[in-house]
């Protein structure tokens, strides 16, 4: 049996694009013996408004343009527009997740089961939702721009708007945030395991997030804690 991790991120957070490095290192380290599932928490729900209050004394967007450039310096592995933030800011993430929600539901019966290591549609459309927005400067919250991005990976795209306008992408993603309010989650991204007793958050390094994932393998029981 497989060992769960549930991965909580927000697509606009400079963090959790740097952190895709440690998911692509526990599918290549575990392949099959892990499964992760995939989550969203809202950090920028409101976006324009979070970063006009929080940066206001502080440069504003050009100030939080800064703060992410110096993140991604510090990490050689990711590339990142100059001028993110500042040409494109996007209205909310709410957008994009909603849309990854919607092929979260289709995705089992898209066929889209695919060899150990390999990204499945949905991990794949995440990627190039996050790419788009940081390396590119494209505003991933516009639909227009979901759809063309999503597109050359094979979605069907009126599969995905049926599911939102039919309710089923909304209730999927507000039953994620409420998830992420229960389990009191900090922020993204967080890595989730034995059922919430677990939630590393932040820059994580790769080794305690192997531990972690060892130890659970050791000790399988959910009904026991594990004291890594």
């Amino acid at each position: 049996m497989s060992v769960k991790v549930t991965y909580y991120s927000d697509v606009l957070c400079i963090w959790a694009f740097v952190a895709q490095a440690r998911v692509d290192a526990i599918k290549e380290a575990f392949g099959r013996d892990v499964a992760v599932d995939y989550r969203f928490v809202a950090v920028f729900g409101d976006a324009r408004t979070k970063i006009a209050a929080a940066w206001r004394d502080s440069g504003g967007a050009e100030g939080y343009n800064k703060h992410v450039m110096g993140i991604a310096r510090r990490f050689p592995h990711v590339k990142v527009d100059p001028r993110v933030w500042i040409d494109q800011q996007p209205a909310s993430s709410a957008g994009p997740h909603l849309f990854l929600a919607a092929m979260r539901g289709l995705e089992p019966a898209a066929g889209n089961a695919v060899a150990s290591g390999a990204p499945s549609r949905l991990e794949s459309v995440m990627w190039a939702f996050r790419r788009g927005f940081f390396e590119e400067g494209r505003d991933i919250g516009r639909w227009d721009v979901q759809a063309e991005l999503a597109k050359p990976f094979g979605v069907d795209i009126e599969e995905v708007s049926d599911a939102v306008h039919n309710g089923t992408a909304f209730s999927r993603l507000s039953a994620d945030y409420a998830e992420a309010e229960k389990l009191k989650l900090e922020g993204s991204p967080t890595f989730v395991l034995n059922e919430g007793r677990q939630k590393l958050f932040g820059n994580i390094g790769f080794r305690i997030i192997e531990a972690n994932i060892r130890e659970m393998m050791r000790e399988p029981n959910v009904d026991q804690a594990s004291w890594c």
